[in-house]
């Protein structure tokens, strides 16, 4: 019956961690989706109405906010290439938005949303955020003209005296906050008028585990243990920040010098184009009355006037011009730069720069050349010179068309930048898509493993069942290495278990077969003085009443453990085990011993300690002949110092004797002996009362008395086989 119940409730947990599964990743997905048409929606709305703001984070926030890093991070992501169709330069802001989309995250996981205090600061941090990167990137790309939207503002400011950046930056300010403003507060009510119960159902989860074991171990990393280094967190999040940027690197590095080799080939051909345009301007058999005759020559303005219109309508071109090449150097025959103080006149003899040297006499014979980068008089130039013939097929100039390299680098450094910008947005989804997965199939299992394995208690059997369960209710089920773990340490802690109550069960036999043979040996001992009785078990009964009491009463609580009590009462029997060194003419003696015979039997206290120590070296693991060893050597000492065998006095006397003195002294008193009669238990009492503090520790016979009723039903108890005790 109990097994058809478990399979049936196993059936059932499966079917639930499968629909879990399903919906932990569909409901994300639909909020990403939410997302992001909140994003474009906000941007149309805005755009449509002429706002000075965006209103495009509105999603972002509260996918971030329900779903988490990955959801956030992916509705900004996908906003921002969407936009990107319409208007390119949108990728500079893809980090805002991611940033936008982690500090959500992180806040919301915090609480801090659902604070009216903290929400503000939040507000705070994020429009600061998207102002100091958005307003930077706007104002490097397009100066103070950033945005059209937000021309009136900055010519409101204008008109009040402020310069054109701080009229800009005013305009940006306000604007970036009114626009965050708007954003939250919108969240704000959607989360509103979403049911609390519902948000954690849109968070992106995968678990690989039972989530309500996690909760019932609390879901912290904690492991109960102290660690000495970083945590795989960080490691696998350094490991990934490196891995990233080194990829990163090389790749943008490649994709820069692909870039920078296809923008001088296009440029090139771009050149060559405007040079052979040029070229095709120039009449070659009026290029000497050109030079000869200068700018009055007929043709020549209309020619130069082409030239320029080249020059104006081809962008990055820088200068247009042609030369005749002589062996003193270049001849000016037109020249159009825009600089009118700079341009050179007709007839103009320009010097060889140092770079063109190579060239010289392919240009004096009339040659083809190719195109050159050179960085000279002129600045760092990308040129291609077009030969000019007459109409005898003789080539009497060159056209050439200049194209300024820091144009080029211009292009290159917004390449980068673009690249940047985009690397940052996808760095933060692979960091956080890998910390996420890292979460559930490795963190998350190998933390609560830990946690748990931490905790397991081995005190009894019912700790050690509920270490099987602990572990076993985890239901780990990752479908790799970490699951295997997982069953492995669940078989080791049943193996465990099984190992320490077959341990368990060993030890109370060995420590049954150890007690049984003190007593044994105690009883020989005590059989051999002629003692009929009960004394040793009386004695250890003794022993257990008053110490227990003892601590009851707070009496020596640093020293009176469980086990010191239960070390105490097994030594007890070996109290006299001294005596089996005395001759029996003196442990046998009938009468009253003499001075010499006492002194004799005075030695059984060193020669019990003297037999334990024996012991204890041929038995290191039984703690308990520690107490042994004490409480024969020191039985016989005295509270005020003058007992046996070395005059230890008050606290120096170990605690066990303390205890044993009061024990054995009591059973001596009310048992019937030999050489006495027993006396009544009031009368030992009172005994024991007078020599507190001088015979006994006063706190040990306080305890003694206050277990008044339990001593004497342990004394009416072996009554009957009460004998001879000295």
């Amino acid at each position: 019956m109990d097994k058809e119940k478990n399979k049936s409730v196993s059936i059932k947990k499966i079917n639930y961690m499968k629909n879990m599964h399903r919906w932990q990743l569909v409901l994300p997905a639909v909020l990403c989706v939410i997302g992001i048409m909140l994003n474009l929606g906000g941007k149309m709305t805005a755009t449509y109405m002429g706002l000075p703001f965006y209103l495009e984070s509105a999603g972002t926030i509260l996918a971030s906010a329900l779903g988490g890093y990955i959801p956030g991070i992916l509705a900004a992501l996908i906003t921002n290439q969407i936009i990107i169709l319409t208007n390119p330069d949108y990728i500079y802001f893809a980090p805002i938005s991611v940033i936008i989309a982690i500090i959500t995250a992180l806040a919301y996981s915090k609480g801090y949303l659902s604070k009216y205090r903290h929400l503000v600061l939040y507000t705070l941090l994020i429009a600061t955020v998207s102002l100091g990167i958005g307003a930077t990137t706007e104002w490097v790309m397009n100066g103070a003209a950033a945005d059209v939207r937000r021309a009136g503002f900055i010519e409101f400011f204008n008109a009040r005296g402020m310069d054109e950046f701080f009229s800009w930056f005013t305009a940006e300010v306000l604007a970036e906050f009114a626009d965050k403003i708007i954003s939250v507060c919108f969240v704000r009510l959607i989360l509103f008028l979403i049911p609390k119960k519902l948000w954690s159902k849109f968070e992106m989860t995968l678990w690989m585990q039972d989530p309500e074991a996690v909760k019932k171990e609390d879901s912290g990393e904690q492991t109960g243990g102290t660690r000495h280094g970083l945590s795989l967190k960080v490691k696998l999040v350094t490991c990934l920040i490196l891995i990233s940027v080194t990829i990163a690197t090389c790749g943008i590095s490649i994709c820069l010098m692909l870039f920078r080799d296809y923008s001088v080939q296009q440029h090139t051909y771009l050149a060559e184009g405007v040079a052979a345009l040029a070229a095709s301007v120039v009449d070659g058999d009026r290029v000497d009355d050109y030079l000869n005759n200068g700018e009055d020559t007929e043709g020549y303005k209309e020619t130069e006037k082409l030239l320029e219109d080249i020059q104006k309508n081809t962008a990055d071109v820088e200068y247009v011009y042609v030369y005749k090449i002589k062996t003193d150097g270049c001849h000016v025959v037109f020249d159009t730069d825009p600089n009118y103080a700079t341009r050179g006149k007709v007839g103009t003899v320009i010097p060889f720069d140092e770079s063109f040297m190579t060239v010289v006499p392919d240009l004096l014979s009339g040659k083809r050349i190719e195109p050159r980068i050179s960085n000279d008089t002129y600045g760092w130039l990308l040129s291609a010179y077009e030969p000019i013939y007459d109409s005898s097929g003789e080539c009497v100039c060159y056209a050439a068309a200049d194209i300024t390299m820091k144009g080029l680098l211009g292009y290159e450094k917004d390449f980068l930048h673009k690249q940047i910008c985009l690397f940052t947005g996808f760095f933060a989804l692979i960091v956080a898509v890998t910390l996420w997965i890292a979460q559930y199939f490795l963190l998350l299992p190998l933390n609560t493993m830990a946690r748990v394995a931490s905790g397991f208690g081995y005190d009894d059997e019912y700790a050690r069942r509920e270490n099987i369960q602990k572990i076993t209710q985890l239901d780990i089920g990752t479908g790799d290495e970490v699951e295997n773990l997982y069953r492995a340490l669940i078989k080791t802690t049943e193996e465990s278990t099984r190992f320490f109550e077959e341990n368990k069960q060993n030890n109370e036999k060995i420590s049954a077969l150890q007690s049984g043979l003190v007593l044994v040996l105690a009883d020989m001992v005590e059989n051999r003085d002629g003692s009929t009785g009960d004394h040793v078990r009386k004695t250890a009964a003794y022993v257990g009443v008053t110490a227990r009491k003892m601590k009851e009463l707070g009496y020596y609580k640093d020293q009176l453990s469980e086990q010191f009590i239960d070390d105490i009462v097994r030594s007890a029997p070996l109290h006299d085990i001294g005596k089996i060194a005395i001759p029996d003419a003196v442990l046998n003696k009938p009468g009253k011993l003499t001075d010499e015979e006492f002194e004799i039997m005075k030695t059984h206290a060193a020669k019990g300690r003297l037999v334990i120590e024996q012991v204890i070296a041929s038995m290191p693991d039984a703690d308990y002949l520690e107490e042994a060893k004490n409480v024969a050597g020191y039985h016989h000492e005295k509270w005020n110092g003058k007992g046996y065998p070395e005059g230890l006095a008050g606290e120096d006397i170990p605690l066990a004797a303390r205890i044993m003195a009061v024990a054995d002294v009591f059973d001596a008193l009310v048992s019937k002996r030999c050489y006495k009669d027993a006396f009544a238990y009031d009368t030992a009492l009172d005994i024991l009362k007078k020599d507190a503090g001088s015979h006994f520790d006063p706190l040990v016979v306080d305890a003694f008395i206050k277990s008044k009723e339990e001593v004497l039903a342990i004394a009416e108890m072996f009554k009957e086989n009460d004998g001879k005790a000295v």
